[in-house]
C-alpha cells in the first residue's frame, strides 16, 4: 500500500462525482435485491439452509478438498496445489511455458486478483486480457477492481466512453450503453480466436464428482473456458462444496444476492477436458487450489466462518462506509466488510489492521449475508485482537484503569459525570483523532439517575 487508509479515505471522499457512482449504484442494487428475495419466508429458509450448507464444508474441509482431487484428476484435470500466492503464480508460469504460451484470456477471478497474475504474467511477457466487460475496463483504466462483482462499478457511461476513445480510439456515444458493450466486445472476440491459454476463477468446486461450477452472465466465461486450448482454473480451497444437490441453493443465494437475477445466464459445469468424441473445449483443464492463508483460517475456532463467504457482494452494497469511499479506498483485493476481516487475516494486523477502523458497527452487512456469516462479531474480534496486540502506553494503561475505578463504585461515578455536565469537559476526554470524525457528544445537564430522582420527588 503506497498511502495509509486515511489518505486515500480522504481522497475518495472530496471526489463528488466517484461518491455519486457509488450512490447510485448501491441503491440501484439494494433495491434489486428486495425484488429478489420480496418473500421474506423464503429468505430465511434459503440463508438457513446457505448457512448450514458453508458450515458442513468447512467442518469437513480437508476430506472433501482430497475427495474433490481425487474425482477430479479421475475425471482428466490436473490438480495442483499452492500454499501462498507465489506458489500459484509459478505454478501458472510453469504451463503456460510447457504450452509455449503468449496470450492469455482471463474470465472474471478475485483470485487471480489475490495473486497479482496479471502484472506477473506480464513481466515474463505473456499477455493476458481480461474478457470480463467490468475487468476489462478497470485493465484499460490501469486501476484494480472496485467491487468483487462489479469491478468497474465507480466508473460512469461518460467516463468509460472517454477511456475507450482514448484506448482504443474509438468513436463512442456516452449515452449508448450498447454501443459501448459492443466495441469492447468487438476487441475482446479477437483476443478469444488468438489465446494460447484461457484462465477462470470458480465459484463451486463439487467434490464428490470432480466438477468445477462458473457463474456468470456475458459468455466471456465460457469463451476463456473452451476456446482456448488449455484452461486453468484458479480456486480458494473454501470454495468446494460437498454435492451437487448443494448447488441449487447456493446458485439461487449468490445471484440474488448479488445482482438480484433468480437466476444467473451462464452456469458452466466443468468435469473434464475435451473427449474423444467432442469438437470443442480445451485439450487439457488445470485445477489450483489455493491456500494463502486459508487453512490457518479454518483451524481459529473463533474466524473460521470468514471462509464460508460466497463472494456475493451483498455486504459490500448495503454498507455505509463503503457506499461513501469506495473500493480502491480500502487498498485490498477485496474491500467492504468481507475484505475488512479477510485481509488482515491474509495479510496479517500490521499491514492491513487499519481496514478493521472503517466500520461503524451498523450491522447491516451481517443482515445482508446470504449464508449467515455474524460479520459484526468478527469484525468485533478482530479489533479486540488487533487491540492487545498493540503494545499499550503508560498514558493508556493509566487512563483505563481510573476509567475501572470510577465505574465501579457509584459515589465517583456521581461525581464524575456532575462535573462533567457542569464543566462541559467532554471535549477533553476524546482524543483528536475521534473528534476529526465524529460530533463530539455533550453531556446533559442532568444525568439520568437524576431526573428520575426529580421525576419521583414531584407531587
Amino acid at each position: 500500500m503506497n498511502t495509509n487508509f486515511a489518505t486515500r479515505i480522504r481522497v475518495a471522499l472530496s471526489d463528488p462525482s466517484l461518491r455519486a457512482n457509488f450512490r447510485g449504484a448501491m441503491d440501484f442494487l439494494q433495491a434489486k435485491r428486495r425484488t429478489a428475495f420480496s418473500n421474506e419466508d423464503e429468505w430465511t429458509a434459503l440463508q438457513r439452509q446457505g448457512k448450514a450448507i458453508r458450515q458442513q464444508t468447512l467442518h469437513q474441509l480437508p476430506e472433501l478438498l482430497e475427495q474433490l482431487e481425487h474425482n477430479c484428476l479421475q475425471n482428466g484435470i490436473n490438480v495442483h496445489w499452492a500454499e501462498d500466492a507465489e506458489e500459484a503464480r509459478q505454478i501458472f508460469l510453469t504451463i503456460a511455458q510447457e504450452e509455449n504460451a503468449k496470450k492469455v484470456v482471463k474470465g472474471k477471478s478475485m483470485a487471480t486478483e489475490e495473486i497479482g497474475l496479471n502484472a506477473f504474467l506480464e513481466e515474463h511477457e505473456i499477455e493476458c486480457i481480461e474478457s470480463d466487460m467490468g475487468e476489462y475496463i478497470v485493465q484499460l483504466a490501469e486501476e484494480t477492481p472496485s467491487h468483487i462483482i462489479m469491478p468497474a462499478i465507480h466508473k460512469n457511461q461518460a467516463q468509460i466512453a472517454e477511456l475507450f476513445q482514448d484506448k482504443l480510439h474509438e468513436e463512442c456515444d456516452a449515452n449508448n450503453v450498447d454501443q459501448l458493450i459492443g466495441i469492447g466486445r468487438k476487441v475482446l472476440r479477437q483476443k478469444f480466436k488468438h489465446a494460447d491459454i484461457g484462465v477462470s476463477g470458480v465459484n463451486f468446486a463439487i467434490a464428490d464428482s470432480g466438477t468445477l461450477c462458473l457463474v456468470e452472465n456475458e459468455g466471456n466465461g465460457r469463451l476463456s473456458t473452451t476456446a482456448p486450448k488449455a484452461h486453468i482454473a484458479l480456486m480458494g480451497i473454501e470454495k468446494v462444496i460437498p454435492n451437487l444437490s448443494c448447488l441449487p441453493t447456493l446458485q439461487s443465494l449468490l445471484t440474488r444476492s448479488a445482482t438480484g437475477q433468480h437466476i444467473t445466464t451462464y452456469l458452466n459445469l466443468i468435469t473434464s477436458p475435451r473427449k474423444q468424441d467432442e469438437h470443442d473445449g480445451p485439450l487439457k483443464v488445470h485445477l489450483i487450489l489455493l491456500d494463502n492463508g486459508r487453512s490457518r483460517i479454518a483451524q481459529d475456532e473463533a474466524l473460521h466462518t470468514t471462509l464460508a463467504c460466497i463472494r456475493c457482494g451483498a455486504c459490500m452494497n448495503h454498507c455505509p462506509v463503503y457506499t461513501r469511499i469506495g473500493g480502491h479506498a480500502y487498498g485490498s483485493t477485496y474491500p467492504g466488510p468481507i475484505g475488512q476481516i479477510l485481509t488482515p487475516q491474509l495479510n496479517g494486523m500490521d499491514e492491513a489492521g487499519e481496514l478493521l477502523d472503517a466500520c461503524s458497527l451498523n450491522g447491516a452487512c451481517g443482515e445482508a449475508c446470504p449464508v449467515g456469516i455474524e460479520l459484526p462479531e468478527l469484525m468485533r474480534e478482530l479489533r479486540q485482537r488487533k487491540h492487545h496486540s498493540k503494545h499499550t502506553t503508560y498514558t493508556e494503561h493509566i487512563i483505563w484503569r481510573v476509567w475501572k475505578r470510577i465505574h465501579r463504585h457509584p459515589k465517583l461515578y456521581y461525581a464524575a459525570t456532575r462535573t462533567l455536565s457542569r464543566l462541559g469537559l467532554s471535549r477533553t476526554i476524546f482524543p483528536k483523532a475521534w473528534r476529526q470524525t465524529r460530533h463530539t457528544p455533550m453531556p446533559a445537564k442532568q444525568s439520568l439517575h437524576q431526573q428520575l430522582k426529580a421525576r419521583k420527588q414531584r407531587p
